[in-house]
């Protein structure tokens, strides 16, 4: 069985990809094989971050490709224990073609109301085609401190959404790390390495549960007497 997560967002730099790779690392360190998928053939930004991570000697070694379909991702995928869907920044036919296989949909957000209203409305949306709202999670991202991204997730979970335990602030070392193939879960700063991978232990456990509880057979029901 291969447990699928797709990142998604309305917009661009929310941290979509960056989370993606994120994901893959943590999973890979916790003893999964991982295959991740580069869907958005316009940009290629984890192939770019994969190159990197090559050329600066990064370990372990994180199987990235890139496709022009989620099916072919999942066809690729099937002897990995987690494929991670890296689908281009719009909300398109794409995923709900697939929606049946995908597992869990993570949604980056700041704490901007001109990233929250627009990410609102994708899951909004992704309901309305039979998406469950337990399959569904924001993340915090490129919050300026700890208040700030308090006072976003109560207002996010005060609507019914659910919200990835940990929180991305805004910091300079995160983007060191990314420009050097490394992750946000990899930087030279244990504090901030920390919330990276709760955040990410938090997606896997969520995912894994859903992919495991689909995978059960259907109990039989009992005859009415």
């Amino acid at each position: 069985m291969t447990a699928v997560v797709a990142f998604l967002s309305q917009k661009g730099g929310v941290g979509k990809s960056t989370l993606a790779r994120t994901l893959a690392v943590v999973a890979n360190e916790v003893g999964l094989r991982v295959t991740v998928a580069d869907l958005d053939p316009q940009q290629r930004t984890l192939m770019r971050w994969v190159r990197a991570r090559e050329q600066y000697g990064v370990d372990p070694v994180i199987n990235v490709a890139g496709f022009d379909t989620p099916q072919d991702a999942l066809r690729a995928a099937q002897d990995s224990d987690l494929l991670v869907l890296d689908m281009p920044g719009r909300l398109s036919d794409a995923i709900t073609g697939i929606s049946r296989h995908i597992h869990f949909i993570l949604q980056p957000t700041s704490p901007s109301v001109d990233d929250l209203h627009p990410s609102i409305l994708v899951f909004q949306a992704l309901q309305r085609v039979q998406i469950p709202r337990e399959h569904m999670a924001f993340a915090l991202c490129r919050a300026l401190g700890d208040k700030e991204a308090e006072a976003t997730r109560d207002y996010l979970e005060a609507q019914g959404h659910a919200v990835l335990r940990g929180t991305i602030l805004e910091r300079l070392a995160y983007r060191n790390a990314l420009n050097l193939g490394r992750a946000l879960s990899e930087t030279r700063q244990p504090s901030l390495n920390t919330p990276a991978r709760v955040m990410m232990l938090d997606l896997l456990d969520r995912a894994l549960t859903v992919a495991t509880s689909s995978n059960q057979p259907e109990r039989p029901r009992r005859k009415r007497a």
